[in-house]
Formats: structure tokens, sequence, C-alpha cells
């Protein structure tokens, strides 16, 4: 069976693949209908920069392992005129968890709250994420710092940047903290019969919920008979990728 046509059709299917597991889940950004969301992978690298600070005080900041994040609440929310993203969490509270080592010495429940302090507080102010609390669980203790981690920059290929024609494109695109126009999950805009999805990564230094909502605003204001908008951030990057 194949999946596309051309020489390179199964690698260029496999790499979509690749790209759309990449993203983790789908988190909904601020309440909602705010009608945004943000792809797990670019709100756990915003996250895990925050958590990477000297801590607090005399007490070092512990060590961020794994970190995962989920709904708080299992139940189902109504969706109204905002049609989530595929497989999406549904609008509504998330819930962090976490491992982390810690060094020996302070103690545990004091570095404990400086890591939750620190993903909270990102949470909010650089991302837009409603987080009800966040669970910690000790793997590990150190008797010193390791060494530095080093972030490496986000490529284009994760970013995955698509350029895409008419105006619903050129109004999203020039929305300030707008990075540039994504294709992750298919076209960068996808229009059904009064509703409009988009797709894009944001500068880092803009709060994504920001982003989402100035892009949705400028998105129906332009559109006659203003539509239901989606929006979905893929990425947060330092620097605008470039085009293909």
């Amino acid at each position: 069976m194949t999946t596309t046509d051309g020489p390179h059709g199964d690698d260029t299917w496999a790499a979509t693949i690749r790209r759309r597991t990449r993203l983790g889940r789908l988190l909904p950004l601020g309440d909602p209908e705010d009608g945004a969301w943000i792809a797990e992978r670019a709100a756990v690298a915003v996250l895990r920069e925050a958590a990477s600070g000297p801590g607090t005080g005399s007490t070092p900041m512990p060590v961020l392992g794994e970190l995962r994040v989920r709904s708080a609440d299992p139940r189902p929310v109504s969706k109204g005129r905002v049609q989530p993203p595929p497989s999406a969490l549904p609008p509504g509270p998330l819930r962090m968890e976490a491992t982390m080592a810690a060094f020996s010495g302070p103690p545990l429940p004091a570095a404990a709250e400086a890591l939750r302090t620190a993903l909270l507080s990102a949470a909010d102010r650089h991302l837009g994420l409603v987080v009800s609390g966040v669970d910690l669980r000790v793997t590990e203790l150190m008797d010193a710092p390791p060494a530095p981690r080093v972030t490496a920059a986000v490529g284009a290929d994760e970013v995955c940047p698509a350029q895409a024609e008419g105006e619903v494109a050129a109004v999203a695109a020039g929305v300030p903290g707008v990075a540039t126009l994504t294709g992750v999950l298919g076209e960068a805009v996808h229009t059904t019969p009064g509703r409009v999805r988009i797709e894009f990564a944001t500068e880092r230094g803009h709060r994504a919920l920001d982003v989402a909502r100035a892009v949705r605003g400028a998105v129906a204001d332009a559109v006659p008979n203003r539509p239901s908008v989606t929006v979905l951030v893929t990425a947060v990057v330092t620097a605008t990728p470039t085009d293909p």
C-alpha cells in the first residue's frame, strides 16, 4: 500500500507522522472561550527553562526530570462553537506530574515548593496555561549539582514552517508574537463552513495565550460573518524560522 505519490512518498508520510507525534498532547490555553491550544512539547520546553533557575535563598532548584501535563478534570466539557484540534485535550484546568532530583541537605519540602512555584509561574506568565496543581515525586538525591544542560535550538524541521495564501493567513502572520505559520497537522489555515483553524509558532518573550487571543480576534474581524476561530500553537521559538 502506498500513502503518497512520488519516489519519496513513504518518507514524507513517515516524517509527517513523526512531527505530529512529537507534538505530544494538545493542551488548552486559557479558558474554554479562548479557543486556543498549545502542543505539550512546546509548553514543556518553556517550563523546563523556567525550572532551571538558581532557586531561592539557600535552597537550590531541584533538577526537573520527566514532566507531563494532563486534564485535571476528566469529565467532558461542552465544546460550544469552538472546534478543538484533532485529539486535543478538552478545555479546562490542567495538572502537572513531574519527577525531580533534589540535593541532599536542604529540606525536601522547601526544594519541592521552589520547583512547584517556578512551574506554576511559568505556566501562567509565559504560556497562559490554567494549572490547578503540580504533583512532584523525588526520584534521586544528589550530593552536587550536575553539569549544566545545553538546550538545543529549535530546528526548522521541528517547527515545520508553512506558507499559506489568502487574507486569513496574512492577517494571522502579521499579529505581533507570531513567528511563523506552521503545518504540522496539515494546512496552516484549515477552513470549514463557519469555522477556521490556524496553526502557528510564537516568539519567545510573547505570552502564548495573549498571541492566540490576538490572532483569533484579528481573524474573526477579517472574515465575513465572524466565524468560530480555533488556534494551535505548535512551538515557541527564539527567532523566526527560515521559510521553506
